[in-house]
């Protein structure tokens, strides 16, 4: 079965999702301790995760974390970061800095580096520059794995061919994936190039920042952030039939649709990152882990996908 991931987006954003380190710093150790009892063994952070005078804060955090883990959890957990590629990180050598950066952060676990999204649309020399700058790294032996976030099919072709003339894997491509990802039809094509070329296709906001994890009868929900909410006014009404059948299949499965919602993103070969801000939620990915979709409920969730015509904002910086 595909496995589940967790994510740290929250960990330091104060804008979208209200963070604040004097009251969640612990609820945050204590939700890492949860994912690992849970059996998680893969985390996604990002140099950019945290705001302002928080930047890097998700890796601060998940680099003390880990430390504390046993050595075999330690061992057993893949630590995946991403680097962005701002404008003023130019040629081959711009990701060794914050690559070091991150290491430093993240206390020495890092065992995966992605690129954080694609800068075909504005400046593709730059991304061209990166990725030739983590495969140094990587023939160097600084870095074992390598990985792209936010590429459509055309990039997802274009970096496979570009590491596989170095004789370096691709081992992971990371996408917004949900019930409600923008364009789903691109998402499936993406999803067999993965299949196609053995390529890990990971799921961003499987969730839909939480939308598909409310109740059909409970719209009314209150969000702490400005853009949450905006959000959440547009969706929640257009999603209810699709909350209904979510709600539906967790009641018959004695689950949440949180675990629903994470196992259709696993029944289409994805391996779902979920954001994790408190023990319950990592225990409720946990528990998603243990079963999945049978192929009529997978089918339903498919077709009510579909017919949803709000669905959630495409990334600016996803590559065709």
């Amino acid at each position: 079965m595909t496995s589940i991931g967790f994510g740290t987006w929250a960990w330091g954003n104060k804008v979208l999702w209200g963070y604040q380190p004097d009251q969640q710093d612990v609820l945050l150790k204590n939700t890492f301790n949860e994912a690992i009892d849970q059996g998680l063994k893969f985390v996604d952070t990002a140099d950019s995760y945290g705001i302002g005078n928080l930047n890097g804060r998700s890796e601060e955090l998940l680099g003390k974390f880990c430390k504390n883990l046993p050595s075999s959890q330690y061992k057993n957990l893949i630590v995946a970061t991403k680097l962005a590629p701002y404008p003023w990180r130019l040629g081959k050598q711009a990701f060794k800095t914050a690559f070091n950066a991150s290491k430093a952060r993240l206390k020495g676990k890092l065992d995966r580096v992605q690129l954080h999204w694609s800068t075909a649309r504005y400046a593709p020399w730059q991304e061209v520059q990166l990725i030739d700058g983590l495969a140094e790294l990587y023939e160097s032996g600084f870095l074992p794995q390598i990985g792209i976030s936010n590429m459509g099919p055309n990039r997802l072709r274009w970096f496979y061919n570009r590491l596989r003339m170095r004789g370096i894997p691709l081992k992971s491509l990371q996408i917004q994936f949900s019930l409600l990802s923008p364009v789903p039809n691109k998402c499936l094509q993406i999803k067999e190039i993965c299949k196609e070329l053995n390529i890990e296709l990971l799921a961003y906001s499987p969730l839909a920042l939480g939308i598909l994890a409310i109740p059909p009868n409970e719209d009314k929900i209150a969000v702490t952030t400005f853009l949450r909410s905006t959000l959440f006014r547009r969706l929640l009404p257009a999603s209810i039939e699709l909350r209904q059948e979510l709600n539906k299949i967790a009641l018959d499965r004695g689950a949440s649709q949180a675990q629903v919602a994470l196992n259709w993103c696993r029944a289409h070969d994805a391996i779902p990152i979920a954001g994790l801000r408190n023990p319950k939620h990592a225990k409720d990915a946990g528990q998603a882990s243990k079963w999945t979709l049978n192929k009529k409920e997978k089918q339903a969730l498919d077709v009510l996908s579909k017919s949803c015509n709000i669905r959630m904002p495409n990334n600016p910086f996803q590559s065709d």
